[in-house]
């Protein structure tokens, strides 16, 4: 089980990584200057009613949103992980899906926050930072 502390820890040992709240949830998002990484997402009510429709409920426990590269690598990650991601109707046709994170390990957190982090990273920097892991 993984916390939005661990969260913290992971995003902002990347580079150039900022912590913001968010003006209208009041949640903690974790960015670069390209855009967002990740960010606790809770239910709207909106969220609520299209799962009720489709006869599912929001997950108990915080809920955190990551970039993803594609959607097809969307689409895989969802089908290998159901029981630790999902997605809803309101992420349909968006590079972006959802993680319990009291379904996940911080090992396999760190690994999607990663993954986030490298498809807003600038060029050069991911590069880097992949080389030092020997992940190039």
């Amino acid at each position: 089980m993984a916390t939005i502390d661990d969260v913290r820890a992971i995003a902002l040992a990347l580079p150039g990584v900022t912590e913001r709240v968010g003006g209208h949830t009041g949640e903690p998002a974790w960015r670069l200057s390209s855009g967002q990484i990740a960010w606790i997402r809770g239910p709207r009510a909106a969220d609520l009613r299209q799962l009720a429709a489709l006869g599912a409920a929001w997950p108990e426990g915080p809920v955190l949103a990551v970039r993803v590269g594609s959607l097809a690598e969307k689409e895989a990650l969802l089908a290998a992980e159901p029981g630790i991601l999902f997605s809803i109707p309101h992420f349909d046709g968006y590079s972006g899906l959802l993680v319990r994170l009291d379904a996940i390990d911080r090992d396999r957190l760190a690994e999607l926050i990663a993954d986030a982090w490298l498809v807003r990273a600038p060029v050069l920097v991911a590069k880097r930072w992949l080389d030092e892991r020997g992940l190039a």
